[in-house]
């Protein structure tokens, strides 16, 4: 098996209510594969289904220990996925609103890379 990677795209997220890291992350990863179309992987790499992809998922968010990763990993709709949780992202002071379910001001912001391997032979 010789993995080529075939693409890697970058995303932001941000729960603005709540403080759930998981969210923040899921956003990025969405936010990451929102506006691409792969047909590569169909012409180029020759692939006969998108499940033949590997996804190996980065995120760095506050309170990694916290994320539900299988959350994150649904996002991505085929492929044999990997996450790989770190520390990072960012707490910006928000506002709560009791009504939105908050814990205090903070607003948690993650970062991800998406990166889409082919084997080719």
């Amino acid at each position: 098996m010789a993995l080529k990677r075939f693409i890697i795209e970058m995303g932001m997220g941000i729960d603005q209510h709540g403080q759930e890291p998981t969210i923040a992350a899921a956003r990025a990863v969405r936010n990451a594969i929102a506006n691409n179309a792969l047909l590569g992987i169909w012409e180029v790499a020759g692939l006969s289904h998108p499940d033949e992809m590997i996804i190996e998922v980065q995120v760095a968010v506050p309170y990694p220990e916290q994320v539900r990763s299988e959350e994150v990993l649904a996002v991505l709709p085929f492929g044999r996925k990997t996450l790989k949780l770190e520390s990072g992202g960012m707490v910006v002071a928000g506002r709560a609103i009791p009504e939105l379910a908050d814990k205090n001001d903070d607003m948690l912001m993650a970062v991800a890379a998406v990166t889409v391997f082919v084997d080719i032979d």
